[in-house]
């Protein structure tokens, strides 16, 4: 299977639509305009068993990205209910269609590209 043909990008922002983020950070501080970054899903390809997909953590204008503020995302991200992990691994098991299926996931290590871009790991396996 192709994976590259079934996540572009306007399957990757149905799964993870733009309006999360502000949703997100209401949640962490009661305001979506104090959240430094933007979040959108990107997928990297596959390897083997492993379908590779980063969130990618893009500075606001007139925001600062620091390591600080994104150091501890991995834990947050895992179980925080409006990032949803678990429902959109779900998702992308069901657009696999029964040839594949997830059976487990987990996130990477924060990943500073540069100072306005942060990326986040998202593997999930997959089993036939």
């Amino acid at each position: 299977m192709e994976f590259e043909h079934l996540f572009t990008g306007s399957t990757l922002s149905k799964l993870f639509p733009s309006d999360r983020t502000n949703l997100f950070f209401d949640a962490m501080y009661g305001d979506p305009s104090e959240g430094a970054y933007d979040i959108s899903l990107v997928f990297k390809g596959q390897n083997r068993d492993t379908l590779h997909f980063e969130f990618h953590l893009k500075q606001r204008p007139g925001k600062c990205l620091v390591c600080n503020l994104t150091y501890g995302l991995p834990e947050v991200f895992s179980r925080h209910p409006i990032i949803d992990i678990k429902g959109l691994v779900e998702k992308i098991n069901q657009l696999l269609g029964g040839q594949w299926r997830c059976a487990g996931w987990r996130l990477g290590l924060i990943r500073e590209v540069s100072s306005e871009l942060h990326v986040l790991p998202l593997l999930i396996s997959i089993e036939k």
